[in-house]
């Protein structure tokens, strides 16, 4: 019996039960402090190359959204053209609403179609799950939107950063054949988006 208590105890300290890489807490010692989070009433600091920010809600700052399959996020843009960069989320499908400003949103379908529209104050607009997608602001004032993804850990993956700021780097003859451009070029972009 003793061995038993032993392992049991050894198995909870070492192999804590997570979901999409979070481990679960103790019911016992959850707290409304797991439930909440303050602040997305601020704007986020937007004076960065691209003139956006996002300010995350989700399993990270958010405990609570463990295993419930849902996180949120701000997204500040400056004036003029703040750009959410192409990119997308693997792992959710993402419903904007403007808060503030003008947007230019789209995505690109599978068959390589862009379905892209502007967006104003109160407008909603869904880019499906794993599709590359974007917003500018396309106002006279900075914009905000919030976002809700279907996951408690959406990822983002962000093309030109996916591509050409890879460790180690992709081959520059791979990326300079597929985008029909000069190697030197690549090289040019790497350099650009290497991880500090």
């Amino acid at each position: 019996m003793i061995l038993g208590a032993y392992i049991y105890i050894l198995f909870e300290l070492n192999f804590a039960v997570t979901v999409n890489g979070f481990p679960c807490k103790d019911a016992m010692a959850v707290t409304a402090e797991d439930f909440l989070l303050r602040g997305l009433d601020k704007a986020g600091d937007t004076s960065n190359m691209l003139g956006f920010v996002v300010t995350p809600a989700s399993v990270m700052q958010l405990p609570g959204l463990n295993t419930l399959g849902i996180s949120l996020v701000r997204l500040d843009f400056a004036t003029p053209l703040g750009l959410n960069p192409p990119h997308t989320h693997p792992r959710a499908t993402e419903l904007l609403v403007v808060i503030e400003g003008t947007l230019l949103v789209g995505f690109i379908t599978t068959n390589n179609t862009l379905i892209s529209t502007k967006l104003e104050k109160g407008d909603v607009f869904v880019f499906p799950k794993g599709l590359v997608h974007f917003q500018q602001n396309i106002g006279s004032v900075n914009a905000v939107a919030i976002s809700a993804l279907s996951s408690q850990n959406p990822g983002t993956q962000q093309v030109a950063q996916t591509l050409f700021g890879a460790s180690p780097p992709v081959d520059a003859s791979v990326l300079a054949k597929a985008f029909q451009i000069d190697a030197n070029l690549v090289q040019l972009l790497q350099n650009k988006f290497k991880f500090s």
